[in-house]
């Protein structure tokens, strides 16, 4: 399967001349099966320019939610395949007590915040809720379970043949930790990202930024990389970078995260554009 990064930044898209290495699309991830299957992982502002480079005869495409914050979101109406009424569309995205993905969907697509009601984008768009659930998509087996972020989140685990992608874009597994790692059965997400070939992970913070942003739901980079190292993950890819951080900074964030935890995985910072080529 092949993994293509579309937007990596966090919380608010930061275009500009300070993160044109890293990008300034928000989240957004796809994942193309062996079976001409598509997987789309959130709807961030760089949906945008997936929906440009899919295939002309794609038939269905799946985007796979992890939660319903404004910058998971804010490409979806641009997403060019809901303009096609030949392609069908399912949207899977975490279950609320209190209203369906589609009306909570529908708060934002639709006016006076967006001129087209997300009931007009397409007549072939389909909604699925989640929580703990495992399901098939094409050749993927996919596992959704909550984590830890505020409001309702969900990782995805998605395995194709032997090969295993691992998504959490928001997620802070030490929350309430008064040590970091614990024990596995006590870990947020642990399930999903156990030994997985990608993963592909929150690093939004430094360790010195956390301190006062401890329940945002985010992780520091060191403790983002104990987490892999629990989990015996063998590529972690850090991601959903703060828009307060340029290339530079990035930059030295992974080295000096690297140089402290010697993680003993590869590390390879989330780059807008960068593709990852798993199985065959």
């Amino acid at each position: 399967m092949k993994v293509s990064l579309w937007g990596t930044r966090g919380s608010l898209a930061s275009p500009g001349p300070d993160t044109v290495r890293y990008g300034g699309n928000t989240s957004c991830v796809s994942i193309e099966g062996s079976d001409g299957t598509w997987l789309v992982l959130d709807a961030g502002t760089g949906i945008r320019g997936l929906g440009q480079n899919l295939p002309a005869d794609l038939k269905r495409v799946d985007i796979l939610l992890t939660h319903l914050h404004m910058d998971h979101l804010q490409g979806l109406p641009f997403f060019a395949p809901l303009r096609n009424p030949d392609v069908e569309t399912h949207i899977w995205g975490p279950a609320s007590t209190m209203l369906s993905l589609k009306s909570r969907l529908q708060r934002y697509v639709s006016p006076p915040l967006f001129p087209v009601s997300v009931r007009d984008l397409s007549p072939t768009l389909h909604f699925h809720e989640l929580t703990i659930d495992m399901f098939e998509i094409g050749d993927f087996c996919i596992v959704s379970q909550l984590v830890i972020h505020p409001n309702p989140t969900v990782g995805y685990r998605i395995k194709h043949k032997d090969e295993v992608v691992t998504y959490m874009p928001d997620h802070e597994p030490m929350l309430g930790a008064r040590e970091f790692p614990r024990s596995p059965e006590w870990t947020s997400g642990y399930d999903l990202a156990e030994g997985a070939d990608l993963l592909i992970h929150d690093t939004q913070f430094t360790t010195e930024e956390h301190k006062s942003r401890v329940g945002f739901g985010h992780s520091n980079i060191a403790q983002a990389f104990e987490f892999g190292a629990l989990a015996g993950v063998k590529h972690f890819v850090p991601f959903h970078h703060d828009p307060a951080h340029n290339d530079d900074q990035l930059d030295k964030m992974i080295s000096d995260a690297v140089g402290e935890v010697a993680p003993g995985f590869n590390v390879t910072p989330g780059l807008e554009g960068l593709s990852f080529q798993l199985g065959e």
